[in-house]
């Protein structure tokens, strides 16, 4: 059994390509962020700005569902895929600051996770380990804000759809920054195991 973020070794000939559908729709998400930033600031296209956010978090969906049914797992996807989540729950809240959508203090919350999450890595790499094994709960945590965030910028719109989705996107947001700090508490967890059960690498 491998160790979290150390590869097993298996015959290269069996590795899937990198080159693949679930790969190129977690580059298309990247590419999505500062198509979203400007449709928002720059633009203030606030409907387009909501397609973009509602095909990133089907993509989202979408590149995970592939990537295991078409057995293409790569370690590419592996790094794209939460990259990815990574820059939209930094930009997309910053941008929503921007704009007065949220308040800065939900902002700090959303940014100030991945920032104490960041604390981790440095201690792992002395234990040669590149990442933790990805939580599902945190996986629900970001497909919880996925939703939230698209539905509360729809609920800036002056209209009923507007009215349904405000409260619908803090009732999702909430959620998601809830499960968001406590996977962050079991990723220090496991940090704090890993540490102590490993011997530091040279």
């Amino acid at each position: 059994m491998s160790q979290p973020g150390r590869e097993a070794t298996s015959d290269p000939g069996t590795r899937p390509s990198a080159l693949n559908v679930p790969n190129a729709l977690s580059l298309l998400r990247l590419l999505g962020v500062p198509l979203f930033l400007w449709l928002l600031l720059v633009e203030h296209s606030d409907v387009w700005a909501l397609v973009v956010l509602m095909v990133s978090g089907f993509t989202d969906w979408l590149d995970g569902k592939l990537a295991r049914l078409l057995n293409q797992q790569t370690r590419l996807g592996e790094l794209l895929d939460p990259a990815a989540d990574r820059l939209y729950m930094i930009a997309i809240p910053i941008a929503f600051g921007v704009r007065e959508i949220l308040p800065w203090w939900v902002i700090a919350l959303a940014i100030g996770r991945e920032v104490v999450l960041a604390g981790t890595v440095p201690l792992l790499r002395s234990r040669g380990i590149t990442a933790l094994p990805t939580l599902y709960l945190g996986k629900a945590a970001t497909m919880a804000l996925m939703y939230a965030l698209p539905m509360l910028l729809a609920g800036t719109f002056d209209n009923g759809f507007g009215a349904v989705m405000h409260p619908l996107g803090w009732a999702f947001l909430i959620w998601g920054l809830g499960m968001y700090w406590w996977t962050l508490a079991l990723y220090w967890w496991q940090t704090v195991l890993v540490m102590r059960d490993l011997p530091r690498v040279r």
